[in-house]
């Protein structure tokens, strides 16, 4: 039988509210204050990493792999800046909402429903996106693996997820699902959250190196997500292909 990443359960969860992707006050509101600090953190080291011109802060030239693009919020940002960039996900409700966005926004993105080791092209990329989609899969091993054969040669692959302790437990499923109620409750599911130490191990089978790891961080004075030395509920790492 062949493998795949595919978690049934999760895309059928997430196809229900695809209408609500661009919805800043509606079911995705946590991801739409998280993406300012995952857009910047994102261009910034993509423009050190390739020595962009800082000055206008284009993306111009290079070519982005958005995986679990769902409606596409980062996909979008990507592309205004300028990156070629191609997204896929697995729910072709989500791709459908991505693809009605774009044009209407005209922008030029390139939407596919695949999973990674289903989808079929020629290119290689410069980065590759898995933000808040590994703790979504069925296996991971086999998902990072199957995102790190389209990569280039020090091409970046940036991965975002949650930590697996205690904290990540009462923060981001107690907390945020039962009594704050910012997320749909069954969101997600503590067992499939990931140590840094094991993505790390897992990343090094992809011939990915670690070049950083950022803790993410709520702040509540300024109703703000910010960069943080803790890692202990979310987390944003930094892969070089080598």
């Amino acid at each position: 039988m062949k493998n795949n990443t595919i978690n049934k359960k999760e895309i059928e969860k997430f196809s229900k509210i695809a209408e609500e992707w661009w919805d800043p006050d509606g079911k995705f509101k946590p991801l739409h204050k998280f993406n300012p600090i995952r857009i910047s953190y994102i261009k910034e080291n993509i423009i050190s990493t390739f020595n962009l011109q800082k000055s206008d802060g284009s993306l111009k030239g290079i070519k982005i792999l958005d995986i679990g693009c769902g409606g596409g919020l980062l996909s979008e940002p990507m592309a205004r800046m300028g990156a070629d960039v191609f997204g896929i996900d697995a729910s072709d409700k989500n791709i459908n909402i991505a693809k009605l966005h774009a044009e209407k926004n005209k922008l030029k993105i390139k939407y596919f429903c695949s999973s990674p080791e289903n989808f079929k092209t020629d290119n290689k990329f410069d980065v590759i996106l898995n933000m808040e989609i590994i703790e979504h899969v069925k296996d991971v091993d086999f998902f990072l693996k199957s995102c790190s054969k389209f990569l280039k040669k020090n091409g970046i692959m940036f991965v975002a997820t949650l930590n697996k302790t205690l904290k990540s437990y009462l923060f981001a499923i107690i907390g945020a699902e039962y009594v704050l109620r910012c997320l749909p409750i069954v969101t997600h599911e503590w067992e499939k959250f990931i140590k840094p130490e094991e993505l790390i191990n897992i990343t090094k089978q992809c011939n990915l190196t670690l070049d950083d790891l950022k803790g993410v961080k709520f702040n509540l004075v300024f109703n703000e997500w910010k960069l943080s030395n803790d890692k202990s509920v979310n987390y944003i790492a930094k892969f070089i292909k080598n």
